[in-house]
């Protein structure tokens, strides 16, 4: 199996800025060449940190879990771990986290079905987790 010459140059020059908002624009697809298969992706990081809205000297942090069964795309990991720290300086309350990353990676895979949740540290006392699903 070959691998795109284009690709391998997109993965190297991936940078990031820090931003008060996500960068979907990081997320790199790759081609699924096991599109008539029907499997499950699952990645996990336990390193997401975003800015609490309401006092953003306060940082939120959480395990989050992708889950999903790709179709024609799959998510090139190092643009996706770019694109999860791009949540680093971004103003965002936990239950909004799961159904915006979701939202991103619909728009770029277009996946048969989608699962991310956030587990979000305990603050205040109260631990919060938050799943966003998707089903075409």
């Amino acid at each position: 199996m070959s691998i795109d010459p284009e690709l391998v140059r997109q993965v190297k020059e991936l940078k990031m800025d820090f931003k008060d908002k996500p960068q979907p624009e990081l997320l790199i697809r790759i081609s699924n060449n096991n599109k008539d298969v029907n499997f499950e992706v699952e990645t996990v990081t336990a390193e997401f940190t975003s800015l609490c809205p309401l006092n953003l000297f306060q940082p939120d942090y959480a395990t989050i879990s992708l889950k999903y069964k790709p179709d024609a795309w799959l998510v090139e990991l190092k643009s996706l771990k770019f694109y999860f720290t791009s949540y680093r300086m971004c103003p965002v309350f936990h239950e909004d986290v799961p159904a915006m990353i979701m939202k991103d990676l619909i728009k770029l895979l277009t996946p048969r079905e989608m699962e991310v949740t956030g587990y979000f540290t305990i603050r205040g006392g109260i631990k919060t987790t938050v799943k966003a699903e998707y089903h075409r």
